[in-house]
């Protein structure tokens, strides 16, 4: 299976920044990311989708998020960040990466959709 660790979360002001990372890596298996993507929950909320980006740099945001957020990957590390600024206290959740793609296990080919353990943003008024 294909791990996906997080990290960077906290707590800042309103009007402050952070930066997400979130680092892929497997044990036995080789594999290929195509799509990472973050998403957030925030309490008694679903979890929403926050920024996508696909193998060839490709993004997209959700509305809420647009001109504040930056999605980006680092394709030799296996690694995606989510840079964060004027951050709001509507910004304030948990925090989970998302990678799908493909891997090879004892030469068997699958699929594979993992989420990291999730990360918390708190953001101060």
């Amino acid at each position: 299976q294909v791990q996906l660790v997080e990290s960077g979360g906290g707590l800042v002001q309103a009007g402050g920044s952070l930066e997400l990372s979130c680092a892929a890596s497997a044990s036995r298996s080789a594999f290929s990311i195509n799509a990472m993507a973050w998403y957030r929950q925030a309490p008694g909320k679903q979890r929403e989708l926050v920024a996508t980006i696909t193998s060839d740099g490709s993004t997209n945001y959700a509305d809420s998020v647009k001109d504040r957020f930056t999605i980006s990957r680092d394709n030799p590390k296996n690694t995606v960040y989510l840079q964060m600024n004027s951050l709001k206290p509507d910004d304030t959740a948990v925090y989970y990466c998302n990678a799908a793609g493909t891997a090879i296990s004892a030469g068997r080919p699958f699929r594979f959709n993992s989420w990291g353990q999730g990360t918390q943003v708190t953001v101060s008024s």
